[in-house]
Parts: C-alpha cells; sequence; structure tokens
C-alpha cells in the first residue's frame, strides 16, 4: 500500500508539453532574435505572405486548441474527482457515526461507488473492513490528535486495480478510543475520461491543424492572385508603355482598391509624361525660332560691309538675345516649381507686396490703377509671390487698351477667411472655353495674343503652379465689364 498526494498526472500532461512548444514557436523578441543570430531558422523562416499567414493562423489555433483542451481536461477532471470525493466523504461519515455509537455492526455494504471501507482503531487493529478488504493489512492508525476529516487520492491496489482512490479519512472517538474510518471511491471512471479525450484529442488536433493550414493556404492564394497579376502587369510596364493598366478584380476588396488606385497612378504618371514630351517639343521650338533668327542676323552682319548698318542689324540680335534669355529663364523655373519640395513661406504682408510690385513699374505703356485692402496677410515665400504679382500685371499690360485695375481684398464665409486678388484689363479678353487652356504652357489663343505682343505662352503657366505651391488657386473668371479678369486667392494667415 503507498499513498501520494492529490496529482496523480495533471489532465492532460501532454498537451502541457505541446502548449510550451506552440508557445516556444511564437516569433517574440527572443525568437527574432535567433533569427538573426542563426542563419539556419532565417532560411526555415517562410518569407511570402502566404506562407507567412499559414503558419501564423496554424500557431494561433494550435495555441487556442491547447488552452481550450487543457482546461475542457481540467473541468472534467475535477468536476469526476469532486463527485468521488463527495461519495467516499458521505460514506465515511455515516460509518463514523455508527462507530462513535459503537454500532458498527450496523454498517451496511458500501455503495455501487464505494470500492472499500475500513475501520482502524488507535492500537493498529481492524475494527470494520468491507468484503473487498478482506485479507488486506489495516491502513495507518489514527495519529494522536482532535477528530478531523482529510482527503487523500491514492494509487493503491488493496483490490488489485491499477486505477486511483480518492479516499475520505475521519478520525472519531469510538467507547474503545481514538478510531480512523477510511472510505475509497473509485476514479476509474475520471482516469478512463482524462486518457479516452487526451487520445482524441491527439488525434483530432492534428487533423484540425492540417485543416486550418490547407484552407488558410488556398484562402490567402486565392486572395492573394490578383495582387500577383498586379505585380505582373507593373513589371511589365515601361517608360514607352504607360498607356497599359492592371487588372481591376470585381471583389470590390481591398486588392480591387489597390488596383485601382494604381492605375490612377499610372494615369497620372502618362499625363506627366505626356505633358514632359509636349514641353520639350514646344520648348525646342520657342528656343529653335530666336536661335534661328539671330543666326541670320549674324550671317548678315558678317555680309553686310557696311558699318553703318551694324548698329540696326546688332541691335536686333540684342533683342533676340533678350527675348531668348527671358524665355530660357522661364523653362528652368518651371523646371524649378516642378521639381521643388513645399515652398519655405513666412507670414508676409500681401498688401505691401503688391504695392511694392505696382510702385516699382515705371514707364508701363498703361498705368495700374489700385484698391488695395489694408493689412491682408498670407504665409507664402515673398520672392515667388511677387513673381506671380508681376506675371499677371505683365499679361495685363501686354493686352490691355486703356486700363488695368489691381484690386485686393478678404472674404469671409463660413470657412477660413480667403485674400482675394484680381488683376483686370480692358483688353480682347479671354473666350470662356479657353479660360482653362490659357494657364497651358506655350498657349497662345489667336493673333491678339501672338509672338508680336512679346509672350511665350509661359507667364500664366507659371504664375498658376507658383500660386498652386502656396496652396492657392488661379482662375479666369468672367468680367464684369469686358476684357480679361484673373483672379489668386490664397488663405489668408490665421490671426491670434
Amino acid at each position: 500500500m503507498a499513498e501520494r498526494p492529490d496529482a496523480r498526472r495533471r489532465p492532460g500532461a501532454v498537451l502541457s508539453s505541446v502548449l510550451g512548444a506552440v508557445r516556444g514557436s511564437v516569433l517574440g523578441p527572443a525568437s527574432r532574435a535567433a533569427l538573426h543570430r542563426w542563419p539556419v531558422l532565417r532560411r526555415m523562416w517562410p518569407t511570402t505572405v502566404r506562407a507567412r499567414a499559414t503558419v501564423g493562423a496554424s500557431v494561433v489555433v494550435a495555441a487556442a486548441l491547447a488552452l481550450a483542451s487543457f482546461a475542457l481536461l481540467g473541468l472534467l477532471e475535477a468536476n469526476l474527482l469532486r463527485n468521488a470525493e463527495n461519495d467516499a466523504r458521505r460514506q465515511a461519515e455515516t460509518v463514523a457515526q455508527l462507530a462513535a455509537t459503537g454500532k458498527l455492526g450496523r454498517v451496511r455494504p458500501p455503495g455501487r461507488s464505494i470500492e472499500f471501507v475500513q475501520v482502524v482503531g488507535a492500537d493498529g487493529r481492524v475494527l470494520f473492513a468491507s468484503p473487498d478488504l478482506t485479507g488486506v493489512p489495516p491502513f495507518p492508525p489514527p495519529a494522536p490528535g482532535a477528530p478531523a476529516t482529510r482527503l487523500h487520492t491514492w494509487k493503491i491496489r488493496p483490490l488489485g486495480e491499477g486505477h486511483r482512490q480518492r479516499v475520505a479519512q475521519v478520525v472519531t472517538n469510538t467507547p474503545d478510543g481514538m478510531a480512523v474510518v477510511y472510505a475509497g471511491a473509485s476514479l476509474r471512471d475520471a482516469d478512463a475520461a482524462d486518457d479516452t479525450t487526451t487520445a482524441a484529442l491527439f488525434i483530432g488536433m492534428p487533423l484540425l491543424l492540417a485543416t486550418v493550414a490547407l484552407v488558410t493556404w488556398r484562402v490567402t492564394g486565392h486572395a492573394l492572385r490578383p495582387v500577383e497579376a498586379i505585380r505582373a502587369e507593373v513589371a511589365a510596364i515601361s517608360d514607352r508603355d504607360l498607356h497599359r493598366r492592371v487588372p481591376v478584380p470585381a471583389t470590390q476588396d481591398e486588392v480591387a482598391r489597390l488596383a485601382e488606385t494604381m492605375n490612377a497612378t499610372l494615369d497620372r504618371l502618362e499625363a506627366s509624361g505626356i505633358r514632359q514630351r509636349q514641353f520639350i517639343a514646344d520648348a525646342s521650338h520657342e528656343l529653335r525660332s530666336p536661335i534661328t533668327v539671330l543666326r541670320t542676323q549674324l550671317e548678315v552682319a558678317l555680309a553686310v560691309r557696311d558699318p553703318e548698318l551694324w548698329p540696326e542689324l546688332i541691335g536686333g540680335a540684342l533683342e533676340d538675345i533678350d527675348r531668348l534669355q527671358h524665355l530660357t529663364a522661364d523653362l528652368l523655373l518651371l523646371a524649378r516649381i516642378d521639381a521643388a519640395p513645399p515652398v519655405s513661406a513666412a507670414p508676409l504682408d500681401l498688401t505691401a507686396l503688391v504695392r511694392e510690385a505696382v510702385d516699382c513699374r515705371l514707364g508701363d505703356r498703361v498705368p495700374v490703377q489700385v484698391r488695395l485692402e489694408a493689412g491682408v496677410e498670407v504665409t507664402a515665400g515673398a520672392l515667388w509671390l511677387g513673381r506671380i504679382v508681376t506675371n499677371l500685371v505683365d499679361n495685363a499690360q501686354r493686352y490691355a487698351a486703356r486700363r488695368v485695375e489691381v484690386t485686393l481684398r478678404t472674404t469671409a464665409g463660413p470657412g477660413p477667411r480667403t485674400a482675394v486678388l484680381e488683376v483686370l484689363d480692358d483688353g480682347p479678353g479671354i473666350p470662356a472655353a479657353d479660360r482653362e487652356r490659357v494657364f497651358e504652357r506655350f498657349t497662345r489663343l489667336d493673333d491678339s495674343r501672338s509672338r508680336d505682343h512679346g509672350g511665350a505662352g509661359l507667364g500664366l503657366a507659371i504664375a498658376r503652379d507658383l500660386s498652386t505651391h502656396h496652396g492657392g488657386t488661379l482662375t479666369a473668371e468672367d468680367p464684369a465689364q469686358g476684357g480679361a479678369r484673373l483672379v489668386l486667392r490664397l488663405p489668408v494667415t490665421r490671426q491670434p
């Protein structure tokens, strides 16, 4: 006979080791450090999204199953153990009451759930034993002390069985002195349920994990198939194939939105490429004309032997050089605007800047009338904002007949305040259909806006690019009394 404490073996003991292995497989900081330390582990770790999703789902499901199995076995063991314990305690207390009154002879045979009953006196003599314990040595006699009830789980073989017994030990006073009553309830059902459940879990868990891994592999593969198609199409697009687009799946999910975003990006790239090629072609044409004229004038000057004609020829060449210089500066400015980071802006008095830009224009063909609201402050770069004002006034001076007006005011609405700068002229005006096209580079609408007026078609394009760079807008709008009306809107600096 041997006695040992409650935990013969913890329910799901093998599952505990499985849970430990699963926890170790989750990539924590230590695991990531191990991947960097041992290249073999790094090579074994999956590199594709599909494989990582499958491994991650399998690890999570394995951990959840291990925890659920461990909890299930613990609850099952605790329930069966509590039932056996209650049966053993009731039987032992009943026998102890009979022993205390000296009526052990009236003890009834134990019930079906009780395997044995034995009463041992203080001298180690068996006072009563159930038929199943015939010939079995007495259990330990009571130790000195007060009556009490104790519970033990024994792995003993008093009946030739290999299962456990939950034993209730009750110490009581009898007419012959202290005695101890032992009543043992079988834990055969608990052991069988524990073994059966553990075996079923060890068979079912791998099957379930394999199913989860397979389903995850198939689902992620199906979900990532459009991504691979998008990647392959983008990889095949070169700078000469910007008209091609990636396929958009009909799933209306994140992958479909990714494809739509990619196509929108390709649209912008294609439009940018078209603009660049058109810009290069237009710039080449614009540069070729003054260079050709300049070459002709120089060849004529070289061929003419009359020194009196040289000043006129050289003066014409200088005019073409000046025009070529201005055109080159505008092209460089456009290139700088296209590649420039967000403008380094600071609070700026727009009223003072406009007044200074107008006052320094001496010898203009048409006088400029100004109506400026005082104290209009915006956040902008002074140099580029001054270039916007200069270009707008230059454009008005180029086509005005007798009047150029510059007006500055602010508007207050439900949103933030806005600074509005209007430049009006009484020239031929801009047709409604062309009010957007005039801001394209190298655009001339008709003879009234031809090269003879000295413009290359870049002034308004530069002004709009600079205003967009400052977070504003530049538009051509309906004039109230004819002519052209260009309106610049900029957000006003928030006042404290």
